[in-house]
C-alpha cells in the first residue's frame, strides 16, 4: 500500500484563502479514503499544538522550524534536505502551496498551483514576495511529476506562461462545505451582526485578505455613489490585514465614507454563513483568482453575487451572477444598484446560485485528488 506526504502546513497556519481550501480538502479526503497511509507534514508546529488527525489513516508528522525558515534553507539556500527525511518513508509527496520541496529520489510528487496572480497582475504583489514566486514557482513547477490547478483558468495560465504541457495539470474545482446554508435564525444573525459591530443597515459583503487584487478601493467608489443616490447601504470587509493596503485607506478617507465602510478583520470561520446571508449581496471584484470560492459560498447561503469576468471567475459563476469589468467602477455602481432594487433579478441569480453551487462539492474533490494520486503513483 502507497504511502502519501501532504503538505499541511497552510491549513495550520493560514485561517483562510488557501488554509481554508487545504482544510476542507484533507477532511473530506479522510472521509473519502480509509486506507491509504497519509502523512501530514506541518512546518513551525509541535504535536502538542495539533489537534487528533483527520483519520485513523492519517499521521502528524510537524517540525518545528516555520514555513519561512523551510523556504529558506529548501529554496533560498538550496539546502538538499529531502523533505522524506522528516516524514519518513513515503511513496508521492504533494506539495500544496506553490513551491516544491527537495525529495529523494524515486518519490512521486505533485504540486498545487492556486493561480499565477504575480505574473499576470504583478502590481497587485507585493515586490520581494513576487521576486521570490518569480523564480521558486517556475522550477517548482518543471521538476514536479504532475500539477494540481484550481481552474482551468489557472491551468490555461500555466500552459501559456510557463509552457507547461496540458497533460501534466489536472483542474481539481474546490467544494463548497455543506455548513455554507442560508441562516433564517434572526437572533442568530443579530448576534453576528453585533461581534462585528456592523449594525443594521443592509450591508454590502467583501472576503478576502485586504490587498489591491481584491479591488476594494473601486467598492468603496461604488459605495459612495450610492449612497449619494440615496441608498442606505454599507460595506463589510472581513478579512486580515495585507500588503499594498494604502490605495484602499487613501479611498475611504477621500471618499468620506469610513463611517459606513466595517473593516471588521479576519472573521471566524463559524461566522461566516451568518456574514453571508445577513448580506444584501456579496460583491467579488476581484483582478484575478486562481478559483473564487466565496462565490459559491454566498451562492449556497442565498445571497446573489457580483463578480469580475476575468481569470477564473465566470468558470466560477457560470450565469448565477452579475460579470463586470473590474476596472469599471460605473459598471460595478450599476451591478450593485441593480441587485439592491430590482427583487425578480435578485430572486432568478439566489435559484440560478444553489443550482451552481451543486457542482462543486469537497467529496467530488476528494475523490479526484485520491485518482490523481493513484494515477501518478502508477506512472512509470
Amino acid at each position: 500500500m502507497a504511502t502519501i506526504a501532504i503538505d499541511y502546513t497552510p491549513a495550520y497556519d493560514q485561517g483562510g484563502g488557501i488554509g481554508r481550501l487545504v482544510r476542507d480538502l484533507i477532511t473530506a479526503l479522510s472521509i473519502e479514503d480509509s486506507l491509504t497511509s497519509y502523512r501530514l507534514f506541518v512546518a513551525g508546529a509541535s504535536r502538542s499544538q495539533l489537534p487528533p488527525p483527520p483519520g485513523p489513516n492519517f499521521t502528524w508528522h510537524p517540525v518545528p522550524l516555520s514555513a519561512e525558515w523551510m523556504a529558506r534553507l529548501w529554496q533560498r539556500a538550496r539546502l538538499p534536505l529531502p523533505v522524506n527525511w522528516l516524514t519518513g518513508h513515503i511513496d508521492l509527496y504533494h506539495a500544496t502551496d506553490f513551491v516544491l520541496p527537495p525529495v529523494s529520489r524515486g518519490i512521486k510528487t505533485i504540486l498545487t498551483v492556486h493561480d499565477l496572480s504575480f505574473v499576470r497582475v504583478p502590481e497587485t504583489a507585493a515586490p520581494n514576495l513576487r521576486a521570490y514566486l518569480n523564480v521558486v514557482v517556475p522550477r517548482s513547477v518543471l521538476k514536479a511529476d504532475h500539477i494540481i490547478a484550481d481552474s482551468q483558468a489557472t491551468k490555461d495560465d500555466l500552459c501559456a506562461l510557463y509552457g507547461t504541457s496540458p497533460d501534466k495539470v489536472t483542474v481539481l474545482l474546490s467544494g463548497v462545505d455543506p455548513r455554507f446554508a442560508p441562516v433564517t435564525n434572526d437572533t442568530l444573525l443579530k448576534s453576528v451582526r453585533d461581534r462585528y459591530s456592523i449594525g443594521e443597515q443592509p450591508y454590502i459583503f467583501c472576503i478576502g485578505t485586504v490587498q489591491p487584487r481584491k479591488n476594494y478601493s473601486r467598492v468603496i467608489q461604488a459605495l459612495a455613489q450610492l449612497r449619494a443616490e440615496g441608498l442606505d447601504l454599507q460595506l463589510v470587509i472581513a478579512g486580515g490585514k495585507g500588503w499594498l493596503e494604502d490605495e484602499m485607506y487613501r479611498t475611504l478617507k477621500d471618499a468620506q465614507m469610513q463611517n459606513y465602510v466595517h473593516l471588521i478583520g479576519f472573521a471566524r470561520d463559524a461566522d461566516l454563513p451568518a456574514l453571508y446571508s445577513g448580506a444584501a449581496l456579496t460583491a467579488f471584484p476581484s483582478l484575478y483568482e486562481g478559483f473564487g470560492l466565496p462565490i459559491l459560498e454566498s451562492m449556497a447561503c442565498g445571497t446573489p453575487v457580483v463578480t469580475a469576468n476575468v481569470s477564473s471567475l465566470p468558470e466560477v459563476a457560470g450565469e448565477a451572477a452579475l460579470l463586470i469589468d473590474p476596472y469599471d467602477v460605473p459598471g460595478l455602481t450599476d451591478a450593485i444598484r441593480r441587485l439592491v432594487t430590482d427583487d425578480i433579478l435578485r430572486s432568478t441569480l439566489i435559484q440560478r446560485g444553489y443550482q451552481q453551487m451543486k457542482h462543486s462539492t469537497w467529496s467530488k474533490a476528494a475523490r479526484q485528488l485520491r485518482a490523481v494520486y493513484e494515477r501518478v503513483l502508477t506512472d512509470v
